[in-house]
């Protein structure tokens, strides 16, 4: 049992919440012995006492009390469990990009970025066969849908992990989406504003929450909504009956593009929980499902995204290629990736 110690955040430590200072630095303590020792100010911050959720950074003074040796302490997390060799080897083949800094994955569909209610394969837990050498896995730095597939970033440092957070925030960063509509859109490009508030779903978990869009002046006086803003264009149509589009979230909300596409009367191609997963559109610019030979998965794509090196200060453009199902969809339209911009909205500005 160690005493009574206080310690400062390294200069090349990035801005973080306590709880996981602490983890980091004592792995073998866990939450429930963290929050504990907040809520009796046995663990202070600048001499002030704190929440678990509180921030600390570099320079900030770290007051611990007696801390259990390793192999002591009841309440540690359990163990990750081990990746298989074919969860490994799949996650290593979705590697876009690679450096000491940072890992770029082409996320497949229906692969959650995290873990969550009956949900124990995902990124994170994948991450553990992406140290390619270093000590810790990749941290994620923002999240995919689970049914939406491509770009997704990770920091292979705690330090790069705060400095592309920050840059996602100050939306300095750059994402074009690819999706497949039903319907075209008109105007053929625009800007979606709706605001977006919470449905709460069914079930002692909340299962099928959604996202309702709410009319830009009724955004301030509805309780819990926030303002969303997503910029589209149409790349190029099939008749009346869909339209490629290219989708830039200025905001980052929960399923943001779906709902907004949904709210415009395109949904997009496969959606079952925003465009109804047995509609099928008619040519009346509605329903997810456009029938036939097209596959009824989500027809949504991370396609690019651009952004300035946190550490080498140069601009990095990653882009993944489409998902087998909306390749063979695109392959069936004739539609080719040569054939439209890579960023169709510079040309907009």
């Amino acid at each position: 049992m160690s005493g009574v110690q206080t310690i400062t955040v390294a200069e090349d430590e990035a801005e973080q919440r306590l709880d996981r200072w602490v983890r980091r630095n004592f792995p073998h303590v866990g939450q429930g012995r963290i929050e504990k020792a907040c809520r009796k100010g046995e663990i202070r911050v600048d001499g002030a006492k704190v929440k678990p959720s509180s921030r600390v950074g570099p320079g900030t003074e770290v007051r611990l009390p007696p801390l259990p040796d390793a192999g002591e302490d009841r309440d540690r997390p359990k163990p990750q469990p081990r990746v298989s060799d074919a969860d490994a080897k799949l996650i290593q083949s979705c590697v876009l990009y690679r450096d000491e800094h940072i890992i770029a994955l082409n996320k497949p569909p229906g692969l959650p970025s995290q873990g969550g209610s009956k949900q124990t394969r995902h990124v994170d837990g994948l991450a553990e066969a992406l140290k390619f050498g270093r000590e810790d896995k990749p941290r994620l730095v923002h999240r995919l849908d689970k049914d939406t597939s491509g770009v997704l970033l990770l920091a292979r440092t705690q330090k790069m992990a705060g400095e592309l957070t920050q840059a996602f925030r100050a939306r300095d960063t750059r994402k074009i989406y690819w999706a497949l509509v039903a319907g075209v859109p008109q105007p053929r490009w625009g800007t979606l504003r709706w605001g977006l508030v919470k449905a709460p779903g069914h079930g002692g978990k909340g299962e099928a929450e959604k996202m309702i869009c709410v009319h830009p002046r009724h955004v301030d006086e509805t309780p819990g909504a926030k303002r969303a803003t997503t910029d589209y264009a149409v790349l190029t149509t099939l008749a009346s009956r869909a339209a490629w589009v290219a989708l830039v979230p200025v905001t980052g909300r929960t399923h943001q593009l779906r709902a907004h596409m949904a709210e415009l009367g395109h949904p997009i191609a496969g959606d079952g929980k925003y465009g109804g997963s047995s509609q099928e559109n008619l040519g009346d610019g509605w329903g997810a499902q456009l029938g036939g030979e097209l596959s009824k998965k989500l027809h949504l794509h991370a396609r690019s995204i651009s952004f300035t090196h946190p550490a080498t200060g140069k601009p990095v453009t990653i882009t993944a290629p489409l998902p087998d199902h909306m390749q063979r969809t695109w392959d069936y339209m004739g539609w080719q990736d040569g054939d439209v911009p890579a960023d169709p909205f510079e040309d907009l500005e």
